[in-house]
């Protein structure tokens, strides 16, 4: 709180001189590294968390927080803001950490007369999961990095360090995790910018799941090989390399890796799919249950083809008349004696289970409203199904059952008697002598 009221006051004393950018500066977490080897010889990697500011401007430009590290972004043909468009700073994590080539030196094409450079990445991510950016940031030096394994010995920066660099390289996805349907196409977004052009670019996609690991697409532009298919050729020229996945199966979860490879930079987004398939709900009686007093009913509420495992099915009675009302009604009444069957495991790997309980009709039950609720994750809101009980008094029954043989009784009487009938008026008419 402190640091963002120092920089909110810089900018109104600077007259918004440095605030005119909806995004000008962004506090960071700077993960430093010390690398050493233990007493057994093992390479062993210490995490220093420091304070660090994301800060774009030109170069000489006065530090925002002058007490915390400052990785000054000077203009380049990639513009990190670009891909922060739209979201506010402080709904923005953002990491700056050391980037090591593993001694591998090669010249970046650039307007700096300077040979060598010190690499870091900056990882910005929005705080809901909507986006995460990865930029490259390169900080020209006249001195070569000490020695082959640079991450062995890294240069010091000092907690008030200003590092003056440019944005090399950049990849985002829109799309850090996805939740997917069976049968659905999804697109596994990604993008990517390099400052320069011309560059010999690498790009490819993996699936991989408990230790698999698969190529599903790679092309490098200065041989154009392609192997594969998923991402469009076109749109791989102007930076989107985003894979469709056209028919989504159960196989079909996992991490998807967009990797994109400029020697000696070498940065990937991940996509973690995640298959959520919601569950079909159905009763084994109609909206309007009718049954004698003391009856006995098994009632199922059955709830099929959902993924993942975890399901939650709930049976409650409540009086239909107050079951639409928000305030002042009372609350529905879970009923305890429902019995639960085994989970069982389909074809295509998706889960069906059953919850039921033995309705013992009453004339003080008729009327209520029983209803099967089932949760799941794929789910916004639970899946209802509801029944109306109606009890019909036994005299009833027994009353329409004697009227109902009492006709078929008479029926059965004058079918049979109809032929002697017929009979015995035929014998009267040839009796008679005119």
């Amino acid at each position: 709180m402190a640091l963002l009221l120092k920089v909110f006051l810089y900018c109104i004393a600077t007259a918004g001189v440095h605030c005119v950018h909806p995004l000008q500066w962004l506090p960071c977490q700077f993960t430093d590294e010390h690398v050493s080897l233990n007493s057994e010889g093992h390479i062993e990697t210490q995490l220093i968390h420091r304070e660090a500011m994301l800060q774009f401007g030109q170069k000489g430009d006065a530090p925002v927080n002058p007490h915390a590290v400052t990785f000054l972004i000077t203009g380049s043909k990639v513009d990190l803001r670009r891909y922060l468009d739209g979201v506010e700073a402080d709904q923005l994590e953002c990491e700056v950490r050391r980037y090591s080539t593993e001694g591998i030196h090669i010249h970046w094409p650039s307007q700096e007369a300077k040979d060598y450079n010190r690499w870091f990445t900056c990882t910005v991510k929005q705080d809901k999961g909507l986006f995460t950016v990865t930029a490259f940031l390169r900080h020209p030096s006249d001195q070569p990095p000490p020695g082959q394994q640079d991450y062995r010995s890294w240069p010091a920066i000092a907690d008030t360090e200003i590092l003056t660099t440019s944005v090399a390289m950049v990849t985002k996805t829109q799309t850090p995790s996805v939740k997917a349907t069976l049968s659905s196409e999804q697109r596994l977004h990604c993008l990517f910018a390099i400052d320069h052009r011309g560059a010999n670019v690498t790009v490819e996609w993996y699936w991989q799941q408990r230790g698999e690991r698969k190529k599903l697409f790679s092309h490098t532009s200065r041989t154009r090989q392609t192997q594969g298919s998923g991402v469009a050729l076109k749109a791989l020229a102007g930076g989107d390399a985003s894979y469709t996945l056209p028919f989504t199966k159960m196989s079909s979860e996992g991490t998807y890796i967009c990797s994109v490879l400029v020697n000696p930079l070498f940065g990937s987004q991940d996509v973690i799919l995640h298959i959520e398939e919601p569950p079909r709900v159905s009763l084994n009686v109609a909206p309007v249950l009718s049954v004698s007093d003391g009856a006995e009913r098994k009632i199922v509420c059955e709830a099929e083809r959902y993924y993942p495992l975890d399901v939650e099915i709930n049976w409650y009675e409540q009086d239909p008349a107050v079951a639409g009302q928000r305030v002042g009604a009372p609350l529905p009444k879970t009923l305890q004696n429902v019995l639960l069957s085994s989970h069982k495991h389909n074809q295509d790997m998706t889960y069906s289970v059953s919850a039921f309980f033995y309705l013992q009709a009453s004339p003080q039950a008729s009327g209520k409203q029983f209803t099967c609720s089932v949760s799941h994750k794929s789910l916004r809101v639970p899946i209802k199904k509801s029944f109306i009980l109606q009890v019909e008094e036994p005299s009833s029954w027994m009353f329409y059952l004697f009227i109902f043989s009492v006709m078929v009784i008479l029926i059965v009487v004058l079918v049979r008697m109809l032929p002697a009938l017929l009979s015995a008026n035929k014998k009267s008419k040839q009796n008679k002598p005119y």
